[in-house]
Formats: structure tokens, C-alpha cells, sequence
């Protein structure tokens, strides 16, 4: 079975089953709606649903999470069924502006028994959400995304940010404007990859 990727990363047979239904619910879409690129979804285990799992494992104590951008789901989506499991009291708040994604992520939501909401909104015109934890994957360079982090984490919130091997160089551009703290995680998916947790972001 393809999800004997996630092994060693202790997730649960019921876990394991919502992610199968939301896997097939993105082949199904996919097509439609151009969720993930056609060369990935051949890999989808290891290209996003184990990218999305590592992710939610960074994470520290949370009952608010935010998921900017969510488009397919990935991590967000993929955090939400892990906490329906493991965190259940959790909500997640997605934010996603194009409209088809939007019902997309509320159908497998709904699905897969996972609780949260889909904002179909632009992320700077949502009012200020006050995330325990803030991620975001593909969607902007670092300097960008702390602006949304400066906008949308609470005052002791976390941001887990999945950034490719360019990393270094996001991170030293995005000092030039921002104060924060910084831990790379490197990724089990890809040796060069990071997930970057984030705190105490401000101005510099």
C-alpha cells in the first residue's frame, strides 16, 4: 500500500484511512481543477501526504490552526485528519481564494471527518486570525509570508514554513525587514528541503 510511507511516523489505522479517502479525492478532482502537478500525483505519498505529516509532527501545543493559500490541501488538509486522531479539539482555518479549491478543500473536510473552516478570501483581506500555529507551502518567498505571519500568528504562535534548497538565501533576504527566531528542521522528503519554525516575528 502506498501509505506504508508514512512507517516509522506513528500514525493510526484510522488516520490512515481518511488519508486514503482524501488521496482519492484529489485524483478525482485533480484533473478538474489542477490541485497537484500531474508528475506528483504519481507520487503523492511521498510528494505531499509524508511532506504533510512531517510538517504537523514540528508542531508544539495548539488548539488554533491557520493554513494560508491551502489550495489541495497540502499541509494544511493533511494536518487536520492527523489532528481529528491525535488533537481533536483542534480547529483549522484555511484560507484559500480561488472558489473551486475552496469546495474542494470543504469536500474532503467533510469526508474525512475533519474539523475546520475554508475562508474564500484573499489572505490580506482576512481579518487578523491569532494562530497558535500559521503554515503555508509553496505559496510565497519568506519575506512575503512573515508579513502574513506579522498579520495572522498569535503573539506566542509558531509558523511552519516548508522551504526548498534556496532556503538559506530567503532566510538571509527576509532578516534584512524582519526580526524573528528561527529553527530549520531539515525534511525527511528531500535532504536539501527545510520546514523552518518560526516565532517572535516583527519588524526589524
Amino acid at each position: 500500500m502506498s501509505s506504508e510511507v508514512l512507517n516509522g511516523l506513528n500514525v493510526s489505522r484510522e488516520t490512515l484511512d481518511r488519508l486514503e479517502v482524501y488521496v482519492n479525492l484529489v485524483q478525482r478532482w485533480n484533473p478538474k481543477i489542477n490541485l497537484v502537478s500531474r508528475n506528483s500525483l504519481n507520487d503523492i505519498w511521498t510528494r505531499h501526504i509524508l511532506d504533510s505529516v512531517q510538517v504537523f509532527r514540528c508542531a508544539e501545543a495548539f488548539q488554533t490552526w491557520v493554513d494560508l493559500g491551502s489550495g489541495g490541501g497540502f499541509p494544511g488538509m493533511v494536518c487536520a485528519i492527523m489532528a481529528a486522531d491525535e488533537a481533536p479539539d483542534t480547529h483549522f482555518t484555511f484560507v484559500e481564494s480561488d472558489q473551486r479549491k475552496s469546495a474542494f478543500l470543504r469536500t474532503v473536510a467533510r469526508e474525512c471527518g475533519a474539523k475546520c473552516t475554508v475562508v474564500s478570501k484573499r489572505i490580506e483581506d482576512v481579518d487578523p486570525l491569532s494562530a497558535d500555529i500559521l503554515s503555508a507551502r509553496a505559496l510565497a518567498d519568506l519575506k512575503m509570508l512573515l508579513s502574513f505571519c506579522d498579520r495572522h500568528l498569535g503573539e506566542h504562535g509558531t509558523a511552519l514554513l516548508p522551504k526548498g534548497a534556496n532556503w538559506k538565501k530567503e532566510l538571509d533576504d527576509a532578516r534584512e525587514e524582519w526580526k524573528f527566531e528561527c529553527e530549520p528542521i531539515t525534511s525527511l522528503t528531500e535532504p536539501q528541503a527545510v520546514i523552518l519554525r518560526i516565532k517572535g516575528v516583527s519588524r526589524g
